[in-house]
């Protein structure tokens, strides 16, 4: 009992704290089921854009190839985060067959929307060039974020500005995995989404969900029912609009699950609270197994 009380009270003041504080106890308690292939990488200019990358086990000691990838964005209402609290995450999902990279990115007061965004873009960027030397496919990478890292992860996946202008071929974005996500918040009516996106000319271009299209990668959408941070609107305002523009989402809820659980739920020590792990690890396999058509090929004039 003593322990399911820790634990409770753990769980208790990360809710609070919306995923900011250290999350080193999940780090240490977790069993690693993979390795840290690559540390403190940088991928931009300055502390902040820096990068992890986690391999399974067995694929990283036999120079294993052609993985699929995921690119994990933590969260921290825009304004804190350290990729070195996310080893359990980055570990869990490694374990499940893909190369994991997880990025820090520039946070409020040091920028503002969309800086946060554009950082993501150049993650995915590298992660493009350089996850072969990994075991990784590049041409096969999944978004996965949870909370303000699900935002970048949705904004990535639908504004298609944000990876044209990095130099990504987004055809290789073949799926977005959002947990607890913030997709359709407006009025700016908290202070840490006035902080983050208030000086922004037009709010409506800082909601994923005026972004939704058709021919976007696949979504995933999962949502902890307890959820009192980030409320259902979110996931119901995405899913719809995706919906309307001719996609299909795929939308998870878990009745047991609060905002920082649908995360905490990869760490060991809590994976028995609900599959969103297997979830999320079945949807990136489903869409990285798919072929991709190739472009179209323009039609040939006439012959004078």
């Amino acid at each position: 009992m003593g322990m399911r009380r820790a634990i409770a009270a753990l769980l208790a003041a990360l809710t609070i704290a919306a995923c900011a504080p250290s999350l080193g106890t999940f780090n240490a308690l977790s069993r690693r089921d993979a390795a840290r292939v690559a540390g403190d990488v940088p991928y931009g200019e300055g502390p902040r854009r820096h990068l992890d990358v986690y391999a399974p086990k067995a694929g990283a000691s036999r120079g294993a190839s052609g993985l699929p990838v995921i690119v994990f964005f933590y969260g921290g209402s825009w304004a804190s985060g350290d990729r070195g609290d996310y080893a359990f995450a980055g570990d869990a999902l490694a374990g499940k067959g893909f190369v994991t990279v997880v990025p820090d990115y520039r946070v409020y007061p040091e920028v503002r929307f969309p800086d946060f965004i554009e950082d993501g873009a150049d993650a995915v960027k590298w992660t493009q060039e350089n996850a072969a030397r990994y075991g990784g496919d590049p041409s096969r990478i999944v978004l996965v974020g949870h909370s303000a890292g699900a935002y970048i992860a949705a904004m990535l996946g639908l504004d298609a500005h944000y990876l044209n202008d990095a130099g990504v071929d987004a055809r290789a974005i073949r799926g977005v995995a959002g947990l607890s996500g913030p997709y359709d918040f407006l009025p700016l009516d908290r202070e840490a989404t006035q902080n983050a996106f208030g000086a922004a000319e037009d709010p409506a271009a800082t909601q994923p969900v005026n972004f939704a299209r058709a021919d976007a990668p696949a979504f995933l959408l999962v949502w902890g029912e307890k959820d009192d941070l980030v409320r259902r609107r979110n996931i119901d305002g995405l899913s719809r609009a995706l919906r309307d523009a001719g996609a299909a989402p795929e939308v998870k809820l878990y009745p047991s699950l609060g905002h920082s659980e649908t995360l905490l739920s990869f760490s060991r020590l809590l994976r028995g609270r609900a599959p969103v792990l297997d979830d999320v690890s079945a949807f990136a396999k489903r869409v990285t197994a798919e072929a991709v058509a190739p472009p179209p090929v323009a039609p040939r004039p006439p012959p004078p």
